[in-house]
């Protein structure tokens, strides 16, 4: 667990409140978060979940996805247990909807991690890639982890839903090599369905366009009914233009699974129609699941 974490601010009645993202969870001593990944201890609240490992696999690069940084390369992926959101469509539900008693971790400390990712450079690996559950809700580890890796050569790679004050996010731009951010869909109606708040993912999107030292991919899940409609599509591809118009945006296909099971897989041709309508705002456009 990291010591050096953003503390919280008590209160009058002794809790302490997160400020890792916007819901501000106010802690008793040893309540965790809405997150399950941050707890308040000893009057801090701490990273409760650094270094707990449930997943790691050495991925294809456009598997996170990414299409245009460093095409072909593998990339040690790793997560945690946790999440901010509470997406009913959640196809990581297992690890993201979790505590540290309801799955299976291992502990693996910063420098074992970056050690592992330099064995494996043999097999084409490239570097580390924090994804899975949401990586941010543990961001010291991802910056302990990212720093050292730097320090070897190695690449950091983000993919998060992107829903996370301005402070810890400035505290890891200059390690964040790629990222790729869910942008769930284009209307507060649609965070609200998740549990979050568009403005704030906006704000990290538009942060990560602005950091020139990252390379910034943007995905959308398009899910018959809730956020598949050609004007919130053209709208959020649109606002990516005003930022840069060369941005990549993968649109993938919804399958039933979690919590969502009352409406089919999103058609083909849904996918391919709603990416023409992207294309007419930005240059590259992605379709996935397909």
């Amino acid at each position: 667990m990291n010591e050096h974490s953003l503390s919280g601010t008590p209160s009058i009645d002794g809790r302490v409140t997160c400020f890792v993202c916007p819901h501000g969870c106010a802690l008793a001593e040893g309540q965790w978060g809405l997150c399950r990944g941050r707890r308040a201890l000893d009057g801090r609240v701490v990273d409760d979940n650094y270094g707990r490992l449930t997943s790691l696999a050495l991925d294809p690069i456009e598997k996170k996805p990414l299409t245009q940084f460093h095409p072909g390369a593998l990339v040690l992926s790793v997560g945690s247990y946790g999440c901010n959101l509470r997406c009913p469509f959640c196809q990581n539900a297992s690890i993201a909807c979790a505590g540290p008693k309801d799955v299976p971790w291992k502990e693996v400390q910063p420098i074992e991690l970056v050690e592992l990712a330099e064995s494996v450079r043999n097999q084409g690996n490239i570097g580390l890639a924090f994804t899975y559950n949401e990586p941010l809700i543990g961001y010291e580890f991802v910056r302990d982890t990212g720093y050292l890796a730097h320090q070897r050569g190695l690449v950091n790679v983000l993919v998060s839903n992107g829903f996370v004050n301005p402070e810890p996010l400035a505290e890891l731009l200059s390690l964040i090599d790629a990222a790729n951010i869910d942008l769930k869909g284009f209307t507060p109606e649609f965070y609200d369905f998740v549990g979050g708040n568009l403005e704030t993912v906006k704000r990290t999107i538009a942060t990560l366009a602005a950091t020139s030292t990252c390379h910034l991919e943007v995905t959308t899940l398009v899910i018959p009914g809730k956020n598949d409609s050609e004007q919130e599509i053209a709208a959020a591809a649109q606002w990516l233009a005003s930022l840069d118009p060369t941005i990549p945006y993968h649109l993938t296909r919804f399958f039933p699974c979690h919590r969502l099971t009352d409406r089919p897989a999103t058609p083909v041709a849904d996918v391919h129609r709603l990416a023409s309508v992207a294309r007419c705002y930005l240059e590259n456009v992605y379709t996935g699941n397909c």
